[in-house]
C-alpha cells in the first residue's frame, strides 16, 4: 500500500498541467545589404528564427531579427546561450572593416537580443567560429585577407580584438590544373583572401584557409591571452589555383577534409594534433564522375557518426555524398540536386534526420530527409522562401 506522501505526490503530478514541449529551432543568416554577394543585392532582412517540425523537418518562421549588414555567417557558443554573426560588409563606421555582432538567446523562446557589435578587423568577414572553450570568437575576413581573435566577455558581448594576423605569401593567378575539363572557375586569386577559421577539436590549435594563397595556415592558440602563434610547420599548400575554402574534421580528430573552391576537389589529410601537421593522403573530385564545365564549391561537412562526408557544388547545384573508409578515404556514392540555385551552405539538424541547403540565388532553403543507413538525401517537398540565405544553425531546446 502506498504511503500518503507518495500518493499525494502522484496525484499532484497527474493533476498538474502538461508542460509544453520545447522546440527545435533554427537561425538563418542572410545577405541583407545593397552590397550583397558577388556584387548583387542582398534580399534578406537579417537573422530569421524558425521552428522545426520534428515529423517532417518543415520550417515555420517565428521571428525576424533585423540586421542590414549581411549577417551571412552564424555561430553558437558551446553553451548555446549566445549567437554571433559575421556581418559581411566592407565598411564599419568609416573604416575598411566588417563587423561581428553578439546576441544573447532567450532559452525559453529563442529570441535574440543584440548585445554589441565590434570591428572584425578586416573587410568582408566571410566566416566565424567560437573556440571550444567558449571564450573567444575567431573570424576570417575574406576581402581584408586577415584573421582576428575577439574575446567574449562574461555577459557574452565581444571585446576588441586581442590578435590580428595578415595573410601573406605568393598569389597564384592561374586556373586550377586539377579543375574539371572545360572549367573557367577563377575567383579570389588577385590577393590574399582568408576564407575560414576554426579551432581543431582539442582547441590547442587553430586552422585558417586562404583561398588566394592556396594555403591552410596552422596556429598555436594561447587561451589566456587570446593570441595566435605560427605553428612549425606554419602552413600546408594546395596546388596552385585550387583555392581552399572550407574544411571539416572527422569525429575521431585524426582526419580532416579540405574543400577547394576553384578545383572542385576534396583533399583528405591525416592530422597530427600533437605537432599540428597535415599530411595529404587523397584527392577526389567533389563532383559526379564525368562532370565537365565550371563549378564553385561551398560547404563540406562530416556526418556526426563519421560514416559520410557531404560537399556542396555551386553552379552545378548539387550535394555530393561520399562514404568514409577505414583509413578516412573517400568513395563517391551519389549526388542530390539542391532544388535551388547556388547552395551557399548547408547543415544537418541535431537529430541527424534532416538536411537543409541555403540556396542563395534561389531565395529559398530546401529540406531533405537523410537515410540513416545509406546517408542519401531525399527531398521532402518543402521550400522555405527567404531572401539570399547563407547559413543555418540549430538550437535544440527540447
Amino acid at each position: 500500500m502506498r504511503s500518503l506522501p507518495v500518493f499525494l505526490a502522484a496525484a499532484a503530478a497527474l493533476s498538474a498541467p502538461a508542460q509544453p514541449k520545447r522546440p527545435l529551432l533554427a537561425y538563418v543568416g542572410t545577405y541583407s545589404s545593397p552590397q550583397g554577394p558577388e556584387g548583387s543585392r542582398g534580399n534578406g532582412q537579417g537573422i530569421y528564427l524558425f521552428q522545426i517540425d520534428p515529423s517532417n523537418g518543415n520550417l515555420s518562421q517565428r521571428e525576424l531579427i533585423p540586421n542590414g549588414a549581411n549577417p551571412a555567417c552564424l555561430a553558437l557558443d558551446p553553451s548555446k546561450t549566445h549567437l554571433y554573426s559575421a556581418n559581411e560588409t566592407a565598411t564599419f563606421e568609416g573604416a575598411s572593416s566588417g563587423s561581428v555582432s553578439a546576441y544573447s538567446i532567450d532559452r525559453s523562446t529563442g529570441h535574440l537580443t543584440l548585445l554589441n557589435t565590434v570591428s572584425s578587423q578586416g573587410a568582408g568577414p566571410a566566416h566565424l567560429s567560437v573556440h571550444p572553450a567558449g571564450k573567444h570568437v575567431l573570424v576570417a575576413n575574406y576581402a581584408g585577407g586577415t584573421i582576428a581573435v575577439l574575446p567574449i566577455r562574461p555577459d557574452g558581448s565581444l571585446g576588441p580584438a586581442t590578435d590580428v594576423k595578415k595573410d601573406a605569401g605568393d598569389v597564384s593567378r592561374t586556373r586550377a590544373a586539377t579543375a574539371p575539363p572545360g572549367s573557367f572557375a577563377l575567383s579570389g586569386h588577385d590577393r590574399p583572401h582568408a576564407h575560414m577559421i576554426q579551432a581543431d577539436p582539442s582547441g590547442k590549435l587553430v586552422l585558417s584557409t586562404d583561398l588566394g594563397l592556396d594555403r591552410i595556415f596552422i596556429w598555436r592558440f594561447d587561451p589566456e591571452k587570446g593570441t595566435l602563434t605560427a605553428n612549425n610547420p606554419a602552413s600546408v599548400s594546395l596546388p596552385p589555383g585550387d583555392g581552399p575554402r572550407h574544411f571539416a574534421f572527422h569525429p575521431n580528430a585524426r582526419w580532416m577534409y579540405s574543400l577547394q573552391e576553384e578545383s572542385s576537389t576534396l583533399v583528405k589529410f591525416d592530422y597530427d594534433a600533437a605537432n599540428g601537421t597535415l599530411t595529404p593522403k587523397q584527392t577526389v573530385s567533389s563532383l559526379p564522375p564525368g562532370f565537365q564545365g565550371t563549378d564553385y564549391t561551398s560547404e563540406v561537412m562530416v556526418a556526426a557518426d563519421g560514416r559520410f562526408v557531404y560537399a556542396a557544388n555551386r553552379l552545378h547545384d548539387g550535394i555530393s555524398l561520399f562514404s568514409v573508409g577505414p583509413s578516412g578515404e573517400l568513395t563517391y556514392v551519389a549526388e542530390e540536386w539542391t532544388r535551388g540555385d547556388y547552395p551557399r551552405s548547408f547543415n544537418i539538424d541535431p537529430t541527424g534526420s534532416f538536411f537543409y541547403t541555403c540556396n542563395q540565388r534561389g531565395d529559398a532553403i530546401a529540406t531533405f530527409r537523410i537515410d540513416p543507413r545509406t546517408g542519401r538525401l531525399s527531398f521532402t517537398g518543402q521550400y522555405t522562401g527567404i531572401g539570399t540565405p547563407s547559413s543555418i544553425v540549430f538550437l535544440d531546446l527540447r
